[in-house]
């Protein structure tokens, strides 16, 4: 029997500004979607990083199912009605439209799901960022998939010497899901022309080019696209199965000691490292830094196993360390370059509005007239 994994994410209220959710709000989530236990989904897991919210489902019902769709997102209203009564900051920000028409995505939360033929032992790894943007897993993904610098089973097993398939979405294309596929190693350079642009261009999914089986899958909405103003950063979800025919876990987790830069640092107009945290982090530095949570489970016959917290070792206390220095020292630039996102991912409007009103103010410098070429004199 095929298994579908469907996580969709939303942040519909927090405590004391953009820092974390409040216990009603969770159970709330939670109690509203054990109703839909053993008639649409075998079972669930709901999460939070910053103060977004995730719900993890296992079902039968291949991706895109309208009911269970259907069912986070009246998960996602009960626990804005939560927040509401509670005067939590935010309520239903990530709910851009009023009513369901079918499926969460273009409605505002987040969503990644993938179905397969699962295998005698099936884990996977799920991962939940805030404060940040929607190409954010593009360079761990680049690293795990395709570089056997950081990937020795890309040089070792013989399931994934052959490379993987990565499906990329431009995100700035509003009419359409626009879409390229390329195969690594082959298309490797111009794989990285793309993601180096993580605003632009997201990592959708990957493919094994050993069996065509799916190995990941990320969400790629872009909200500021959706309704045409700040309403929080992107903060994209992502669900990867691991080991066999894919990265070992390891191979996946090793890339985030990089503490790569990303945007989406407070107001979402800044640039900030991504650290990497244990389960249910908040948000403080700066309404940051961007975080990255992972949880690890095995699911078989549609049941999940307990979590395991990828990030709850010793070594990750020393990336959180050097994340947290990184942090600090691009904060010191302020506003100033790279420190701040460009013009055209700014998020938040002041800024376009007092280059609105200084644009009268500009006046066009009349040229001087050119001297007379100095005749030459022959010696």
């Amino acid at each position: 029997m095929m298994t579908t994994l469907t996580v969709i994410k939303a942040d519909v209220g927090s405590i004391g500004g953009h820092v974390a959710p409040s216990r009603n709000l969770l159970d709330t989530i939670s109690r509203h979607v054990a109703r839909g236990m053993d008639d649409l989904i075998s079972d669930f897991y709901v999460a939070h990083t910053g103060d977004d919210i995730a719900i993890l489902m296992v079902h039968d019902k291949g991706v895109g199912h309208e009911e269970i769709h259907r069912l986070a997102w009246e998960a996602f209203k009960a626990g804005t009605a939560t927040a509401q009564e509670q005067g939590l900051y935010g309520a239903g920000q990530d709910l851009l439209v009023d009513s369901f028409s079918g499926n969460v995505k273009g409605a505002g939360p987040a969503v990644a799901e993938m179905e397969f033929q699962p295998r005698a032992n099936e884990p996977f790894l799920m991962f939940l960022a805030d404060k940040t943007e929607p190409g954010a897993y593009n360079l761990p993904l680049y690293l795990a998939f395709a570089d056997p610098m950081n990937t020795g089973g890309l040089l070792l097993s013989p399931e994934i010497t052959k490379g993987f398939r990565f499906r990329v979405m431009d995100v700035s294309y509003t009419h359409g899901d626009r879409v390229i596929e390329l195969a690594t190693p082959e298309d490797l350079y111009n794989l990285a022309a793309l993601l180096r642009d993580n605003d632009r261009f997201v990592v959708e999914s990957i493919f094994s080019r050993h069996d065509g089986e799916q190995a990941a899958a990320v969400s790629t909405t872009r909200l500021h696209n959706i309704a045409g103003k700040y309403t929080g950063k992107d903060d994209p979800v992502m669900l990867v199965r691991v080991q066999k025919n894919f990265p070992a876990t390891g191979e996946i987790l090793a890339p985030y000691a990089i503490a790569h830069y990303v945007g989406g640092f407070m107001r979402g107009s800044h640039v900030g490292p991504l650290m990497p945290v244990k389960h249910g982090t908040g948000c403080s530095y700066f309404d940051g830094p961007p975080i990255v949570s992972g949880w690890g489970f095995c699911v078989k016959n549609g049941r999940l196993t307990e979590p395991v917290d990828l990030f709850d070792h010793p070594f990750w206390d020393a990336v959180r360390s050097r994340a947290a220095d990184k942090a600090m020292e691009m904060r010191r630039q302020g506003f100033s370059g790279p420190a701040m996102l460009p013009y055209s991912e700014l998020e938040y409007g002041g800024i376009v509005r007092i280059l609105e009103k200084l644009e009268p103010r500009f006046t066009i410098r009349a040229a001087k007239k050119e001297a007379k070429e100095t005749e030459l004199v022959p010696a």
